[in-house]
């Protein structure tokens, strides 16, 4: 019987061995270091919150995976051996596959800072950084200050989880505003405002220099690089993105460069081992997409297609059209398609933000065709599918904005501001856009 190990029990891994086994009767093996059973990266941040349990981001009961058939083994891999088709455990044991699947997810960067390996340096990523982080910050008495470094979508979600127990943050972003090279300028000074709103001590174009500690060789305070103030604090969040976790990888012969290289059907140079998930890199571009993208869903996606390659069934990686969503404390986001935060020379933008200063719409559209291109949406939220047809069929932004009010997926009762979107749109590009009425039918039958 065929062998399938697969390193890391993520979305992606985890994903591969649901669809392998609906497709065959292979051996199946997931291995991981972290935890027992596959739990919910995402809502490790709502358990330190007090939304959830920890047992609560498992979404299979432990039963689950004795019943498929599905072997899981607590184990750190420390190397692979292609020529032999085995892998090697720290503790010197080996393992035999005959496909081997790497899905060993990201590890968050670290730049060589004096003290970053010091007790109450932390990352927010794994489940043993929610460990650490009930430890050095259960509360703002034994922890008076932290301070977060870096940017990002992981940034603010910690320091939203440390601001729920009230804990003091100062939150160092190298960029001059926070997450500009990825929003638009507009975007970027909301968020920057609904940071400093919570009472967040946003610092812009700044760098940490060195984390200091106490003798017991604790956090005590961080040095800011730019001008040498020393911030007192207990905890400091090391959030300046990630990278793929493929140290244990180097002398294999498997190809790397940032990530573990692979094809469009998400193999590696070597046939019998495949890379998914945040730590593969896609040898071709797709589309305009990154090489390496570190989103949940397109690791789904993959552990979905590799169950179909591995099943006999060759089958390439299409993710379709780019889209990501996230949470900015109070303000949700989502976008769809591409909105770069600088426009191309073959774009043009049109803005909307309400008075509140916590909804706005930004639409991306070619200058020449008037083909939608994308949105970002803050505060509003709009129907995937609704944009995922518009992006199909090419449609213009004229067309967007005629049915604009099918795309929003608010809540019942909330407020509506398409007409004022439409009217602020027409009033700027000279045209008479009428916005259509929201029926039903076009939206269920589309």
């Amino acid at each position: 019987m065929e062998h399938v190990v697969i390193i890391g029990n993520g979305i992606s891994g985890v994903t591969a061995a649901r669809h392998i086994r609906k497709l065959s009767d292979k051996k199946i093996t997931i291995i991981s270091n972290e935890t027992d059973f596959f739990f919910s990266r995402t809502a490790l941040m709502y358990v330190y919150m007090g939304h959830m349990k920890f047992e609560h981001t498992q979404p299979y009961e432990p039963w689950f995976w004795k019943k498929n058939n599905i072997n899981l083994k607590k184990g750190f891999v420390s190397s692979i051996h292609p020529s032999k088709n085995t892998i090697e455990f720290d503790s010197g044991e080996t393992m035999s596959y005959d496909k081997l699947i790497i899905a060993t997810g990201s590890k968050p960067n670290k730049f060589g800072w004096p003290g970053q390996d010091a007790k109450g340096v932390m990352g927010m990523y794994h489940k043993q950084d929610l460990e650490s982080l009930e430890k050095y910050a259960p509360d703002n008495t034994t922890c008076k200050r932290a301070v977060i470094v870096g940017g990002g979508l992981i940034g603010i979600e910690l320091a939203e989880m440390l601001h729920s127990r009230n804990i003091p943050v100062t939150f160092l972003v190298r960029e001059s505003s926070f997450w500009n090279a990825v929003l638009p300028e507009q975007e970027s000074a909301m968020i920057n405002k609904e940071i400093t709103d919570n009472h967040i001590d946003l610092r812009l174009g700044v760098n940490l220099q060195e984390i200091k500690t106490d003798k017991n060789g604790n956090v005590k305070s961080v040095i800011i690089a730019e001008t040498g103030e020393e911030i007192a604090c207990n905890v400091v969040g090391l959030t300046a993105g990630v990278s793929p976790n493929i140290d244990f990888i180097k002398n294999s012969g498997i190809e790397t460069g940032r990530g573990v290289k692979v094809n469009r059907y998400l193999q590696t140079n070597i046939p019998s081992i495949f890379a998914i998930g945040d730590c593969a890199e896609q040898h071709e571009a797709i589309d305009q997409r990154r090489p390496i993208e570190a989103v949940w869903y397109t690791g789904r996606m993959m552990g979905e297609t590799v169950a179909q390659t591995i099943c006999d069934n060759k089958t390439a990686y299409k993710p379709g059209h780019w889209f990501n969503s996230a949470k900015f404390i109070d303000i949700e986001y989502q976008t769809y398609g591409w909105v770069w935060a600088t426009p191309k020379e073959n774009e043009v933008r049109f803005y909307w933000e309400h008075s509140s200063g916590k909804k706005c719409i930004h639409i991306n559209f070619d200058k020449n065709t008037r083909e939608f291109i994308g949105i970002n949406t803050f505060g509003i939220r709009m129907r995937h599918e609704f944009f995922n047809r518009i992006l199909d069929q090419k449609r213009s932004v004229d067309y967007v904005l005629m049915y604009l009010s099918e795309a929003n997926f608010d809540p019942e009762f909330y407020k509506l501001h398409e007409p004022e979107i439409v009217a602020k749109f027409n009033k700027e590009n000279n045209t008479n856009i009428q916005l259509k009425k929201k029926s039903w039918s076009r939206i269920f039958n589309h």
